[in-house]
């Protein structure tokens, strides 16, 4: 008897579902991508507990006829495909056909389904078809699934909980809305509406119904192109960096996307613009030739390989930090109203109460609907459009002269002008100068350099001398004099002119600390954190008391730096209250 035989349908779609629906998610994934493959222009999301019980997608697309709502649930059953060639030139979101059967194998499934023409309904229990008959429903398609993992339940086992669940939901629906602003996107959770976007088109109203107006308002557009690639979207104010990646939202021809590369390039561009534990918020599209792309590496589609990458690096950075170098960056404190959101407030203690029983990776996802911030009644107030002449500045202009009256707790520096109140923090703001002196004097490879009348001597560990011994020519690279002397010691007889006299043996200790620690040798990381570390120790502290003739030259040179904005650590060196502001505080502008 023959011991390879062909594997039973139902088996092989249930092996194929543990690779396709993972969770509740990646339902509503799969049939949301068929809405939009079907040129919906409205979708609406409907979960009974989290999608657990029961998940329904309904859309207005161009719907199927009976026999195609029938085949449509068998493996590979695509209409996306239909040649090799096909696979290189991918423009839908689905293609592969193994979506639905997958599915329906795991659930109650019920297909409804109107191609203007006829109306079909089919109901599938545990991948077996149990009726195929004729019904009443406007245009479109409508997808319930019912009981999810039923007959799986190892699989159903390890769902999560119900409010993680949902929180993945809600996540992917906030992306896919960003990706198609121009269709109307509405999610409900047992009949409570979490999303209702209007599908105008209007990207920033998009951003501004998932984030909120506030951030809507500190979102900068950026669009720029290089022949292979073209980006458009929009990135944030450093001031609105989060705690993690999940609000950073990247799509390639509108297709959500997961690309660890393309974070790093957007996260190293607004280096020093915002912490290193901190992360933008950025929705951008990468439109490019499909044949330039491959997405068939993973069944979720979300991983993506890139042709030519090296130039989509290159032109991401190159639009990110042009938008960033021409900005004024100072955060403006605000006054603000109190609104109330009950309904909101409430499910995210229930959330957080649940987050802290669970996991870290459940962590992410709750802190994600918390920053969210969802709100039941959708704030109205309309996004202002960008008025590139309101914000773009040049770099002189950037922050125009502020005089200092005082200083604050003997740290921050209160200055003022004709357009409002500032708070400098005097450590932050030296810290930046010094850094971008730093930086400039070690790149410019001149060999200047100072002799010192009495050599220095550095007395090292038995280790950390045979570590230095074999990197001291990046000390004389630097323009360091150094040699041998005696046991684990070593003298220093000249010292590059830009060192602090004032701190000498400090500065070299730190800088040699710098070459001993590092691991893989990177010319401009290795000189970068020199700048800093100098920057950083070399800087007035908190609570060094300044005159005000020592401010005013202070805040004379913060304004000529590159990036006056933040210390080199990414910390904000200005806060300012507007006039406005302040006249809202004290009641003398009061709105209508």
């Amino acid at each position: 008897m023959s011991k390879v035989l062909l594997m039973d349908p139902d088996l092989a779609n249930k092996i194929a579902a543990g690779e396709v629906v993972e969770k509740v998610v990646s339902v509503v994934k799969e049939l949301v991508e068929n809405a939009i493959d079907a040129q919906a222009t409205e979708i609406k999301i409907e979960l009974v507990d989290s999608g657990v019980k029961e998940i329904i997608v309904t859309d207005d697309g161009i719907g199927m006829d009976k026999e195609d709502a029938v085949l449509c649930f068998s493996r590979h059953a695509t209409s996306k495909l239909k040649a090799l060639e096909d696979l290189f030139n991918i423009e839908s979101l689905g293609f592969r056909g193994e979506a639905l059967p997958s599915i329906a194998s795991v659930s109650n499934t019920t297909l409804t389904t109107n191609d203007g023409k006829e109306t079909t309904n089919v109901v599938i229990d545990g991948g077996k078809i149990v009726s195929v008959k004729a019904s009443d429903a406007p245009k479109g398609t409508k997808i319930r699934v019912k009981n999810l993992f039923y007959n799986t339940p190892v699989r159903l086992k390890y769902l999560k909980n119900l409010y993680v669940e949902l929180a993945n939901v809600v996540e992917y629906v906030d992306k896919i809305a960003l990706s198609y602003p121009n269709i109307r996107f509405s999610l409900y959770n047992n009949e409570k509406n979490l999303l209702n976007t209007d599908g105008s088109g209007n990207l920033l109203k998009v951003i501004s119904k998932i984030y909120g107006v506030d951030v809507a308002k500190k979102m900068i557009p950026i669009s720029g192109s290089n022949g292979d690639y073209t980006i458009t979207g929009f990135i944030s104010y450093p001031e609105k960096a989060r705690s993690n990646r999940n609000a950073m939202t990247t799509f390639v021809n509108n297709r959500l996307i997961r690309n660890n590369d393309l974070n790093k390039v957007i996260t190293d561009a607004y280096h020093t613009y915002i912490p290193a534990s901190k992360f933008p918020i950025v929705v951008l599209n990468i439109e490019v030739d499909p044949l330039l792309i491959d997405i068939n590496i993973h069944p979720t589609k979300m991983d993506i390989k890139f042709s030519k990458m090296d130039t989509l690096k290159e032109l991401l950075e190159k639009l990110i930090l042009e938008k960033l170098e021409h900005r004024n960056l100072i955060p403006t404190l605000e006054a603000k109203e109190e609104t109330k959101r009950e309904e909101s407030s409430e499910i995210l203690k229930k959330i957080i109460i649940a987050n802290e029983e669970t996991s870290q990776e459940e962590d992410n996802n709750y802190n994600r609907l918390e920053e969210m911030q969802l709100d039941f009644d959708v704030c109205e107030e309309e996004v202002p459009l960008y008025n590139p002449n309101a914000v773009d500045v040049t770099k002189k202009e950037r922050i125009k002269k502020m005089y200092p009256v005082g200083l604050a707790l003997g740290t921050y520096i209160i200055a003022e002008n004709e357009d409002g109140l500032y708070m400098i923090d005097q450590h932050a703001a030296a810290e930046r100068i010094n850094y971008e002196k730093y930086l400039k004097k070690m790149g410019t490879h001149d060999n200047h350099m100072q002799d010192l009348l009495i050599p220095l001597k550095i007395e090292l560990s038995n280790t950390d001398y045979l570590i230095l011994k074999e990197k001291m020519d990046k000390l004389r690279d630097l323009n360091f004099e150094i040699e041998e002397f005696g046991i684990n010691t070593i003298l220093v007889r000249s010292h590059p002119y830009w060192l602090p006299e004032y701190a000498l043996e400090e500065a070299i200790r730190k800088i040699i600390d710098i070459v001993i620690s590092e691991k893989e040798f990177d010319p401009y990381k290795f000189t970068e954190k020199i700048a800093i570390t100098l920057a950083c120790k070399m800087s007035i502290k908190a609570n060094d008391h300044i005159e005000m003739v020592a401010m005013e030259d202070l805040l004379d040179r913060l304004r000529e730096t590159e990036n006056p904005f933040t210390c080199p650590h990414g910390r904000p060196t200005i806060i300012t209250y507007s006039k406005y502001e302040l006249e809202k505080l004290f009641m003398r502008s009061m709105e209508k």
